[in-house]
């Protein structure tokens, strides 16, 4: 439930509703608008590469060196990005941060990003779509990309003063996520419908269960 609703303070009741797919309270760090049907990648780890790997000191000697080195991790950034580009990915899916560098070449590869997600939206993503997060620094970021969920829809949403992600993923289970937005003059009151409709919620589960028992 905490993942599926959203409430948003200043606006009358009757600005409730109910949107199919789901919302993600933040906005997009880089936004591509892309039609049809588009793939998405989940990741968990910076896509900016590292020049060494954890625990190994990496010396330059020269400001030359130092340069070199931040010119081979744009090279290796871009390069990752052409890379899900040829994968057909128009949107990323990061549960961390990403910097600069490859927010730079996302846009430049029509790529979106989504970041900062928390790991109970991760959890909700990847059992809706079956798909795991991608690893992209392996041995090979040349080959197809097969961790790849399905979206009919990505675009922002204007909620109040509330900027968000409005997602529609290609279910693979029976569940098809709907969010709904609840929307009240202040926050308190919100809280209050909130938890009263998670209780409903809660006792048609139960109801449910026991009579398919």
């Amino acid at each position: 439930f905490p993942e599926l609703h959203v409430a948003v303070a200043g606006l009358p009741l009757e600005s409730s509703r109910v949107l199919p797919g789901i919302v993600l309270c933040r906005d997009f760090a880089a936004y591509c608008p892309a039609g049809g049907d588009l793939r998405a990648v989940l990741v968990t780890e910076p896509l900016r590469p590292a020049l060494a790997a954890s625990g190994v000191e990496f010396v330059v000697d020269s400001e030359g060196q130092y340069q070199a080195s931040l010119c081979w991790i744009s090279r290796r950034t871009e390069a990752f990005m052409k890379h899900l580009q040829s994968n057909n990915v128009k949107l990323l899916l990061s549960s961390v941060k990403q910097e600069e560098v490859v927010i730079y070449y996302a846009k430049q590869h029509g790529v979106s990003v989504v970041e900062c997600l928390s790991s109970e939206e991760m959890a909700l993503i990847c059992e809706l779509t079956g798909v795991l997060p991608y690893a992209p620094f392996g041995d090979n970021i040349h080959g197809e990309i097969t961790e790849t969920a399905a979206a009919t829809f990505c675009q922002p949403l204007l909620l109040g003063s509330k900027r968000c992600v409005h997602i529609g993923f290609t279910s693979v289970c029976a569940f098809q996520p709907h969010c709904l937005i609840l929307c009240g003059p202040v926050n308190g009151v919100n809280e209050q419908h909130a938890a009263a409709l998670q209780g409903a919620l809660t006792m048609l589960q139960q109801l449910f269960k026991g009579v398919d028992q």
